[in-house]
């Protein structure tokens, strides 16, 4: 009997992982599963240019139907996977059908996190995963409406950025005291509270979330500062988790999402897992790691695959993500979960520079402010993992490719 490999979720990381397998040539089945009854689709646009109208549906699409029927792909979509026995090789569905494996690919990504309060099932309330999730709110966002947004993470930030442009009055409640401050530090989470007030936005921060009220819909939400502030939707972006509850009892390595080694292989043989879902070895940083941004997954699934055909190779990216917030394109280059000092280069406060997040003189990643030019050099000397001239590297006007020497 000819192999089968199953994936587990039909997002950007599944799909990418099944389109390399084929085009990499496995001839067994592939079966790529999705939970959401959409073709797999980038999540990105969600919070920006789709939200706004200014890129259609199609477009989130980068395959369509007949691309999955030509390479022998079977698209099963609004089907969830909720139990796995890895003894056996069996998957069993929402629905109580079973399906066999060879080969398997977890990608199940994330879900919100919700809040636990009261009031927090009334409807027009949000929250933005799903493309469902998406064409909710796009429906109330209205011009002159009142959005209040809980949490100013990448999710909210983009959330506000977009609801203003469309004439909305947008409030921003969070708890820590600037935006971004888990990934970006406290110096840049200011400069982008900056940036939100500016462009009209009532950014309140250290500032919780103790209720919403209201009868048949939210009109209200009461901080914990004891603030009433009215509304008429709210959108609620406090984070996700890995999506492994259907994996508790399966044998597979659990801890802040599948574990995996520097492979994408998992503890189980002809396992692996890749995008938000997965916590891998990165070799290069020396420490685990779990993304949650598209470039990541793009890569990953195809990394992934290339493990299911025994061609073992280390997953070894420099993580990568941007943002783009009013008229302000930000490209996140690398990994620092902590740094010493910080490096500037040209004018970061008008959103024309860099960021340099450094331990001694080796730069651990690079926050670019509009300055696309500078990527692919960026991204060369933080693969180098080596100490830079650090004067040269606070000039603007030093050719940063002379520090790859």
């Amino acid at each position: 009997m000819a192999e089968a490999c199953v994936i587990v979720g039909a997002n950007m990381a599944g799909a990418s992982a099944a389109e390399t397998l084929r085009r990499s040539g496995y001839a067994g089945a592939i079966t790529l599963l999705g939970a959401e009854p959409e073709l797999p689709y980038e999540r990105p646009p969600l919070s920006k240019e789709w939200l706004r109208g200014s890129t259609p549906t199609a477009k989130l699409h980068p395959r369509d139907a007949a691309f999955y029927a030509e390479q022998r792909i079977t698209l099963r979509t609004g089907t969830r996977a909720v139990a796995l026995d890895t003894a056996r090789q069996v998957l069993t569905l929402e629905d109580g059908s079973t399906l066999p494996w060879d080969h398997l690919v977890l990608a199940t990504g994330t879900v919100p996190r919700t809040l636990n309060i009261p009031g927090a099932d009334l409807p027009g309330i949000h929250l933005l995963r799903t493309l469902a999730d998406g064409r909710a709110i796009q429906a109330e966002l209205q011009a002159g409406r009142r959005l209040v947004v809980i949490g100013a993470g990448f999710i909210g930030a983009e959330m506000a950025a977009s609801a203003r442009s469309m004439g909305l009055t947008v409030t921003v409640l969070e708890v820590l005291p600037v935006p971004l401050r888990r990934v970006l530090g406290d110096e840049l989470g200011q400069i982008y509270a900056d940036l939100h007030r500016a462009h009209g936005v009532d950014m309140r921060l250290g500032t919780g979330v103790a209720a919403f009220m209201g009868d048949d819909r939210v009109t209200a939400v009461l901080t914990d500062q004891g603030e009433r502030i009215a509304c008429d939707l709210v959108v609620v972006g406090v984070g996700v988790r890995p999506a492994t509850d259907w994996l508790a009892d399966s044998g597979v390595a659990l801890e802040n999402g599948v574990l995996t080694d520097q492979y994408c292989a998992t503890n189980i043989p002809g396992v692996v897992a890749a995008g938000d879902v997965a916590n891998w070895w990165h070799p290069l940083y020396g420490t685990r790691m779990r993304l949650e941004h598209f470039d990541n997954a793009l890569k990953q699934g195809a990394a992934a695959a290339r493990t299911l055909l025994g061609q073992r190779e280390e997953y070894v990216p420099i993580p990568y993500f941007w943002s783009d917030q009013y008229d302000v394109h930000m490209q996140y280059l690398g990994y620092a979960a902590t740094w010493d000092r910080i490096i500037y280069r040209g004018d970061v406060v008008g959103y024309d520079g860099s960021v340099w997040y450094m331990r001694g003189d080796v730069p651990q990643a690079a926050l670019l402010l509009n300055r696309q030019r500078e990527m692919v050099t960026a991204r060369r000397l933080l693969a180098a993992r080596a100490a830079v001239d650090s004067t040269g590297l606070a000039d603007p006007n030093h050719d940063l490719r002379t520090l790859l020497a």
